[in-house]
């Protein structure tokens, strides 16, 4: 493996393959490595730069916040201790100097940090007298005077973001904001859009107008003005609620030429004006207009980001442009192979299927100084720097040499924003690693972590696609594996316990179990007495016979199921296991001297959560008889466990604080004698996840953290558990499990909740 770099610069390749996430120069330490499939996860507040067209920074919902320098090829993850993402209020570019920008953390969101050094290092600028939100914007011609959007209103800072006052006048949740380039500076005509309104300032923000005649109401979606002093044109465009006015379209874009004065309608021709859904593939039954951007450069140039109320074009998810103030629109992005427009490069997803699962943007961004540059972004992220005419993937690579296709490998650019599970090395081809994930499933590396694939094939994926928790290898035979699968996400964190989609809990939701006989390329379902639900843990006993292998698996609602001809048919073994009302099985692991473990996690009724069933289980029978050793105490919500590889009696047990009597749980727990007694050796925050073994070092200890992570949420102990060392240089800020690089004991592989899979020193 090559070796790792020192370097505090924004961008470090390592092995010419790599693409390292920073280590900022206030965080010492080697560089972690960013492992897998980029994209995958909803991303947010994308902003571009227009005094250099190539920086860009966008937010993951999962925490990270990245950052571009090369117009948005690759990207790097800001160090979670200087900056975390936020998915409520885009970051503010300075207008004239690269390396200063203006964010807000989701973690700490009316804080207000600022940069000099091109997202390396973030101080603090300020404090806001509420949240901010939507966006932060600075004054072209005078950038010590910002403003921005807040839960109520808006904010003005005159010294650079030191002070903030609020706005008298503009009410409603802060959308998006403008200063007008053709008012004298000392006069500075100012707006502000909010989810009530639109309002203007003709005294640089001291006192403030309602502006919304012509509107059809007063909400608005989003805002955007352009004005250009050399040519002397302020252009205002507005996004409004759009309805169905007997059987006539209402609502939309609307500009305005004279300074929100009046407002019409700019819902010119070619573009989507439908008032009811085409085909069964509409996200909306009446289209609507989600953001709209211009540009001081050109004013007159105006995006328009929409909902489709159909899959195939003109009714399609697109980015309609004008260059005439909304006279005229053309479409500028299709995505989908299948189209014969098809003007966007394909990734793994299309390459593989042969199409696109496309839906309304959750962002995006146009260039300040080069209206040809845009972007659009969901979970993944697609760019144009020629307005429109061709897009390029902006979330993920193809590999060098390698054509788009099924199997084909692609590098990971640093945007990978998905929640990973485990990481193996198959036994039998070292080259061949596989990342269990959630919302892309699963992806397999041919060369040792250097490029990826995502499924195989298409025809040979498993029913259940969004997450695979667990698989277990066939220690004698090459390329055998059993893999759980799920349609819901993220067990055991804190968006399952809860079920937060629908009414339905999450253990009537869709999961199973399959077999490959081909190293992962093909999977077949098993059924044979499992039921159909999400499917968490699968462990093979490697002292069965080859022929008929004893597995067990961990079904969430459902308990443990065991079978002993390799999965073909199985049977219930929950005697003593859970409660009637839990049995909410998460992991089910099986130690070398042949006892087994099973977990409970947590379950909520309201917000408060209930204790029945909840525990880690042992069973000395192979299943037949179950008994909880977490008994004092009383855990409320399990994470993790783990068991010492050379003694069943040593114990470590991740818990997160939990309402309804576990407020203060959060901590690692271990038990030294088969769980009669228990101790917290550390509590680092509210979320901790667990703990894992070096298996080479007997007294070495990985804890990892989910969220909350006082200081790092991932630290080593080399005594057991009873002191801790934090890694400052890692990135990111949720871990999830560690496993030690096979080939060398002195590199680990860090599996993330959002920031997929980092690869890095075994000691901090």
């Amino acid at each position: 493996m090559e070796s790792i770099v020192k370097t505090p610069s924004a961008i470090a390749l390592v092995a010419g393959l790599f693409w390292a996430a920073p280590v900022s120069s206030a965080e010492p330490g080697p560089v972690w490595v960013q492992l897998g499939l980029s994209g995958g996860g909803n991303m947010y507040m994308p902003a571009i730069s227009g005094a250099d067209p190539d920086l860009m920074m966008l937010s993951c919902d999962m925490s990270g916040a990245y950052i571009s320098t090369d117009g948005g090829h690759r990207w790097n993850m800001i160090h979670h201790r200087q900056l975390t993402g936020n998915t409520s209020c885009k970051p503010g570019m300075h207008p004239r100097d690269p390396n200063v920008i203006y964010a807000s953390s989701n973690w700490a969101p009316r804080t207000l940090k600022v940069t000099r050094d091109r997202g390396m290092t973030w101080t603090l600028a300020g404090e806001a007298p509420m949240a901010f939100r939507g966006e932060i914007v600075l004054d072209p011609d005078n950038p010590e005077l910002l403003i921005a959007g807040q839960e109520k209103g808006a904010c003005l800072s005159r010294d650079g973001g030191k002070t903030w006052t609020a706005c008298a006048g503009p009410d409603g949740e802060g959308v998006a904001f403008h200063f007008d380039r053709t008012s004298p500076a000392d006069k500075r005509r100012v707006f502000a859009a909010t989810k009530k309104g639109v309002w203007r300032s003709d005294n640089g923000g001291e006192t403030w107008a309602e502006k919304t005649s012509g509107l059809p109401e007063k909400a608005v979606r989003h805002f955007s003005g352009g004005s250009n002093a050399e040519s002397g044109v302020t252009m205002l465009y507005c996004s409004a609620p759009a309805k169905d006015d007997g059987g006539n379209y209402v609502g939309g874009i609307y500009r305005s030429k004279d300074g929100g004065e009046t407002w019409v309608s700019a819902m010119g021709a070619g573009i989507n004006m439908d008032v009811k859904p085409t085909g069964q593939w509409g996200e909306t039954p009446i289209a609507q207009y989600k953001f709209v951007l211009t540009t001081d450069a050109k004013p007159m140039t105006v995006c328009a980001w929409n909902i489709r109320t159909g899959f195939e074009p003109p009714c399609h998810n697109t980015v309609f442009r004008s260059d005439d103030g909304g006279k005229h629109w053309r479409a500028t992005y299709f995505m989908d192979p299948r189209f014969k427009e098809c003007n966007t490069e394909l990734n793994y997803v299309t390459a593989t299927l042969g199409q696109s699962f496309p839906s309304a943007a959750n962002g995006a961004a146009v260039c300040p100084s080069d209206p040809e540059r845009f972007l659009y972004l969901k979970s993944d992220l697609r760019i144009t720097h020629d307005g429109g005419r061709t897009w390029f993937n902006g979330h993920t690579l193809a590999a060098p040499g390698e054509e788009p296709k099924p199997g084909s490998a692609w590098l990971c650019n640093g945007l990978g924003v998905t929640s990973a599970w485990h990481y193996y090395v198959d036994p039998f081809k070292k080259d061949e690693h596989y990342i269990a994930y959630t919302d892309i499933g699963f992806a397999c590396s041919r060369d040792r972590g250097k490029t990826w694939s995502w499924w195989k094939t298409k025809d040979g994926r498993p029913p259940w696609l969004n997450t695979c928790y667990e698989m277990a290898f066939d220690p004698e035979t090459p390329g055998k594996v059993w893999g759980a699968f799920s349609d819901i996400h993220d067990i055991p964190n804190g968006n399952t316990i809860s079920w937060w989609r629908s009414a339905k809990e999450p253990e009537e939701g869709r999961g199973g179990f399959c077999v490959s006989e081909d190293s992962c390329a093909h999977w077949t379902p098993l059924k044979g007495g499992l039921p159909e639900a999400p499917a968490t843990s699968i462990v093979l006993d490697p002292k069965s016979p080859k022929d008929a292998r004893t597995l067990y698996a961990g079904v969430f609602g459902k308990g443990v199921f065991k079978s002993t001809d390799g999965g073909k048919t199985w049977s219930g073994k929950s005697e003593g296991l859970g409660a009637p009302s839990n049995l909410r099985v998460y992991r089910v692991m099986l130690h070398k001297d042949g006892t087994l473990f099973a977990s409970i996690t947590g379950k909520r009724a309201g917000d408060a959560f209930r204790k029945e069933g909840v525990g880690v289980y042992r069973s000395r029978d192979g299943a037949e008889r179950w008994e909880r050793i977490t008994k004092d105490p009383e855990f409320l919500w399990l994470k993790d466990f783990n068991v010492h590889p050379d003694d069943s009696k040593i114990v470590f047990v991740g818990a997160a604080d939990a309402r309804g009597g576990g407020e203060e749980q959060g901590g690692l727990y271990r038990t030294v004698d088969g769980g009669e007694t228990w101790k917290r050796v550390v509590r680092a925050g509210r979320q901790h996840f667990g703990a894992y073994f070096h298996p080479h070092r007997p007294k070495w200890v990985y804890l990892t953290m989910c969220e909350g992570a006082v200081e790092s949420p991932l630290q080593l102990s080399t005594d057991g558990g009873d002191t801790w060392e934090p890694f400052k240089s890692f990135p990111f800020g949720n871990t999830q499990r560690v496993y030690v690089d096979p080939e060398d004991d002195d590199m680990i592989y860090v599996c993330t909740f959002g920031g997929s899979v980092f690869r890095g020193p075994a000691a901090p």
